[in-house]
């Protein structure tokens, strides 16, 4: 496996090894101990799989308590897939990085506790995958409005068509409104 940085230091992209030929293809997708040589965390507590049609827009989703690091990939199709920064206390706080991930380049995300995260469907359909470091709290999490201007994700929207978004997706709310992921709420959680 290749750990290479983002322009946010603590989001990663991975690449496995891959081993192949002409019957196909193996990957080690996840190890425990291969991620803690990195220093990369090793405790997930839940996995989870959605489907999406081109032109889907799921996010910028993020929890203030119980806050989750996610590593996530695709298994079919392309994404755009984007952490922000919302840690307060981050000079990084309110920037973006934005990453293709497909079955073919097979590339990981590490997306840590503290970012809102979400993924443009650019492709057909896609299957995205993603470990968690805490369970999933509805009553927690919060949502950044996808186009904030003063964030300025540059997202690849094709033939300029609105995304597709869910109804908690439309009300989500600008950087200026957003609820920060700070130490104070993450000492709560604990």
């Amino acid at each position: 496996m290749q750990i290479f940085d983002t322009a946010l230091e603590a989001v990663k992209i991975l690449e496995p090894t891959i081993f192949g030929d002409d019957r196909g293809f193996f990957m080690e997708s996840w190890n425990r101990q291969a991620f803690e040589d990195q220093g990369l965390p090793s405790h997930f507590v839940q996995d989870n799989h959605s489907r999406s049609s081109q032109g889907v827009l799921r996010g910028l989703h993020y929890q203030i308590r119980h806050p989750q690091g996610k590593l996530v990939r695709v298994t079919r199709g392309e994404v755009f897939d984007v952490a922000v920064d919302m840690r307060r206390s981050s000079a990084q706080f309110g920037q973006w990085v934005g990453v293709r991930l497909s079955e073919t380049n097979r590339r990981q995300l590490w997306v840590p506790e503290g970012f809102a995260h979400g993924f443009y469907v650019l492709s057909e359909s896609a299957d995205f995958q993603y470990k968690c470091t805490d369970y999933y709290s509805p009553e927690y999490e919060r949502s950044l409005k996808w186009n904030d201007p003063t964030v300025g994700i540059e997202w690849p929207i094709i033939h300029g068509s609105e995304p597709l978004l869910a109804a908690k997706d439309e009300a989500a709310l600008l950087l200026s409104q957003c609820d920060a992921f700070d130490d104070e709420w993450h000492q709560l959680a604990a």
